[in-house]
């Protein structure tokens, strides 16, 4: 699998669907970022410094894990828009759509987190490289609705075998395009965060292709 075509890939996918692309990314973040914002805002008004002010921060680091799903269906949406299928930016609420959806969406978070810390007690390393199995389990979840957490995780590792380097290389390769967006004090960053996302999701097509490749 060579960087370059998933980068192309991912180009083409966003061919005319980039005020989608930008339009879908600002409303995941504003709601991301503006809920808990506000809450913590309206409980404490402006930062006192205060313990009073810790504990809200916590309530708002709360609210901030309870939205997690929000960024996952952001990454099934873009991931149809490689598919070619028809998507509308109330699709990124699709992880809410039932309760039993949900609450298994943040268990996957939960425990691919988990999992990657105690890693990570090891040694950085081994972390870093259990992070990178772990990486498409999400879509994996996504297409295999009867799948538990666990089997996710077992399917995302198996897929990303010999894949991890690739992965790793194809996430270090925004680095300047992310030094740029920063220059643009973040503005940019409409734009890359749904070029890297669509990129990740064309990386999954081409390991499910190879996969299929195999088999055969």
């Amino acid at each position: 699998m060579r960087i370059k075509e998933v980068k192309q890939g991912a180009l083409a996918a966003l061919k005319n669907r980039w005020g989608f692309a930008v339009l879908l990314t600002f409303v995941t973040y504003l709601i991301a970022a503006g809920i808990p914002g506000l809450i913590d805002f309206l409980v404490n008004g402006f930062p006192s410094g205060s313990e009073t002010e810790y504990s809200q921060s916590t309530l708002a680091n709360i609210v901030s894990l309870l939205l997690v799903p929000l960024f996952f269906s952001y990454y099934w949406v873009l991931l149809r828009l490689v598919r070619g299928e028809n998507v509308c930016v109330k699709s990124v609420f699709d992880s809410f759509s039932s309760a039993g959806l949900y609450f298994r969406t943040l268990g996957l978070y939960l425990l691919t987190i988990i999992y990657t810390v105690l890693w990570s007690i090891l040694l950085i390393i081994p972390g870093i490289i259990k992070s990178l199995a772990y990486s498409q389990a999400y879509y994996v979840f996504r297409d295999n609705p009867d799948y538990s957490v666990n089997q996710s995780i077992t399917e995302s590792r198996r897929l990303m075998n010999g894949y991890k380097w690739t992965y790793f290389l194809l996430l270090l390769s925004f680095i300047g395009w992310g030094i740029l967006s920063m220059i643009t004090l973040g503005i940019g960053l409409l734009w890359l965060v749904p070029y890297v996302t669509t990129s990740l999701g064309v990386f999954y097509e081409k390991l499910k292709a190879n996969e299929a490749e195999v088999a055969e």
